[in-house]
């Protein structure tokens, strides 16, 4: 299988992109994340050096994760250093979460954003979670009784007028199923350029991929891995990618990022090592075989982010948010 038609490389870098329809610019196809538990700024703000000096230049961060400040600095540093032409020549992303998922918020949010990493505008800008929460400053676990029902349609506009603002050169969300996107194509004058969501060989989302690549919205993947936890990551321990990797004397995480990059599917990745940040971006110079593909195919379907994940445990919801958790295969 060749690489993904319309891929484009970017000038100043060897990580392909992705065109996305939107009207900004192409995707980097791996990008680096920033969100991380425990949170300790001098690591993140050196892994997204690292990652810039390696060719990295797509820079994923959130209201939530506390590291657009970091991200802004780091991107403000590369520029001053020449590792970076400028801050044009990376590709950042942020997002609104729950607490402002309001529509007289998501504006103001952005604006703190944009003023937390020192720029004028942000590449991509995604309702984080199809939920809305009282407004209070962005934290999780929230409490159950605190869901609101999401006013989709009057977010979304509010999301358009940053667009059209110049504030985001494009918008979109993380974590809608098909039909969450129904919902807010039904709505939407600018659909959604992108929709970020868990996607890894353990969890392959094909019902997701075929229903965005019909409406023209590109998938970007996060937990590319299997995600953070210490205990449990269904990638990592997956015998067939420990097989396959063994067998192409590559690592079960260039299998899997491989692999995800095949579906024609861009992926934020988040690794404070700057060696498994080269690692995770050597996988443009190779194949997997077809073999290698059906036997990736056959591998047990598990979800592993859920919306409980991020609410107390205690506390009743006024608010049906089953819909949100709907698993999809």
């Amino acid at each position: 299988m060749a690489s993904p038609a319309g891929k484009a490389s970017t000038a100043t870098s060897k990580v392909p992109a992705f065109p996305v329809a939107g009207g900004g610019g192409p995707v980097p196809s791996v990008g680096l994340g920033t969100a991380s538990y425990p949170f300790v700024e001098e690591e993140i703000k050196a892994a997204v050096l690292a990652a810039l000096e390696l060719g990295y230049r797509h820079l994923d961060t959130a209201a939530l994760y506390g590291s657009e400040r970091l991200v802004g600095e780091a991107v403000a540093e590369a520029a001053r250093r020449g590792v970076v032409a400028s801050r044009e020549e990376v590709f950042v992303t942020t997002k609104v979460w729950c607490t402002q998922c309001h529509p007289d918020l998501v504006l103001p949010s952005l604006k703190e954003s944009l003023q937390n990493l020192q720029m004028e505008y942000v590449d991509l800008y995604l309702v984080h979670f199809p939920m809305a929460v009282k407004p209070s400053k962005p934290h999780f676990p929230m409490k159950r009784e605190d869901i609101v029902p999401l006013d989709l349609r009057g977010v979304w506009q509010a999301m358009e007028e940053c667009h059209r603002l110049g504030l985001a050169k494009m918008i979109g969300v993380s974590n809608f199923t098909t039909k969450k996107l129904q919902d807010l194509l039904a709505v939407a004058n600018i659909p959604p350029a992108v929709n970020q969501v868990e996607l890894n060989p353990s969890w392959q989302q094909k019902k997701l991929i075929e229903f965005c690549k019909d409406k023209g919205i590109h998938v970007t993947a996060y937990s590319p891995l299997g995600g953070q936890s210490k205990s449990i990551n269904l990638v990592q321990q997956s015998e067939v990618l420990k097989e396959i990797a063994k067998a192409r004397g590559k690592s079960v995480a260039q299998i899997s990022l491989r692999w995800i990059y095949e579906q024609g599917v861009s992926m934020v990745t988040k690794s404070l090592k700057r060696e498994r940040l080269k690692e995770n971006i050597e996988i443009f110079d190779w194949e997997l075989t077809d073999e290698d593909r059906v036997k990736i195919t056959q591998i047990p379907q598990q979800k592993f982010v859920s919306v409980l994940g991020i609410l107390c445990p205690e506390g009743v919801s006024s608010v049906d948010i089953s819909e949100i958790d709907v698993v999809e295969m």
